[in-house]
Order: C-alpha cells, then structure tokens, then sequence
C-alpha cells in the first residue's frame, strides 16, 4: 500500500469517532456528544485559549494532540471517566487500540501520532499538561450548560470531580478556577452531590 493510500485509510477508520457516544450532553441538552465532536471542540478550545496556559506551549502540537487523543476509542470505546470499573482495564484496551489505529499510518506520521498519544496520556509537557486541562474542563462547561443533566443522570459526587481534576490546575491555572467555580454553582443547585 503507498503512502496516500495508506493515509487515506486512516482517515476513513477516523470517520468512526463520529459514531462514538460519551456521556457528556451538548450545552442544549438535546443529546449526548460524540467523540468526534469532543475532539474539534478541544481543538478550537486549544488555540483560543492558549493565553492561559501556565506555560508557553506549542499551539499546533497542542491541537494536533486533542484531536488524536481519544482515536484509540475507536476500539477501546469510551469510558465514561467515572466508571471505575471501566478504568481498570482501559490503559490495556486503548494500548492495544493505538498499536492498530496508528499502525495504519506511513512509519513517520505513526510515530509521531502515537507519540503524541503517548505524551498526552502522561501529561509531563507544557503541550500535554494544557491539552488535559482541556479534557477535563471542556465537559464541566457542558454540563454546566446542559443544566448537569449527566451528573445527575450518574448521581456523581462533588468528591468525584475533584478527584478527576486533581492536576487541573498544572496545564491552567485560569481554565481549573473557571470549572471550579462552575462545579461549586452546581454543587449548590443540587446538580453534583455534594
């Protein structure tokens, strides 16, 4: 297989990410988001608010990072973030994932997908750090406009987001006060247990 053809097919298994349901609801509520959806929302969110990063991060890199991140969902699908049984086995399913997704690609461009996998599941870079802010703040401002319809739905714990986002803060001071206080405002409308 040449290489444009071998691109070409990566693209297409990318196509999936739009069939791939989360549990975070749009701010309308009206359904829930789709992988794809995540990601392009993450990679706006990447250069418009690079400005608060804790740290000068490469934009580019960045958006190229959020947009590859959660391609392994294509196999591993998505597990809902507090689903702790899930979450056991996810680093294995979503490695076995990553050796297949990005192993379609040319050699040069699967190394470097799969490194910036690698680099965004250990969140140690500036680019890294940034980008799971992002992650973790990007459903926090969609439940907060969907009124907490999938807190609600899952009875999650104001313990439980903290929990999750106890390294919020490292990628952008910024962004982690504006979801915590978010969190807060719905703690005390009754939309997160507290």
């Amino acid at each position: 297989m040449d290489k444009l053809e071998q691109q070409m097919q990566f693209l297409l298994e990318l196509d999936k990410q739009k069939e791939i349901e989360r549990q975070t609801y749009l701010a309308s509520g009206k359904r829930k988001e789709k992988d794809a959806e995540h990601a392009w929302h993450l990679a706006v969110m990447a250069f418009l608010l690079a400005d608060y990063a804790n740290e000068k991060i490469d934009v580019l890199k960045t958006v190229k990072m959020v947009l590859l991140h959660d391609v392994v969902e294509i196999d591993a699908g998505d597990t809902y973030a507090y689903d702790t049984t899930g979450n056991q086995t996810k680093r294995f399913r979503e490695e076995k994932a990553a050796d297949r997704i990005y192993g379609m690609l040319p050699e040069e461009q699967k190394q470097e997908c799969r490194a910036l996998w690698e680099e965004f599941e250990r969140g140690e870079t500036p680019e890294a750090k940034f980008a799971n802010t992002l992650d973790k703040v990007q459903p926090v401002l969609l439940n907060d406009a969907s009124g907490g319809i999938s807190w609600r739905e899952h009875g999650i714990e104001k313990s439980q987001i903290m929990e999750r986002n106890a390294h919020t803060q490292e990628g952008s001071g910024a962004l982690w006060e504006y979801a915590h206080r978010l969190i807060e405002e719905n703690a005390a409308k009754g939309n997160i247990k507290e």
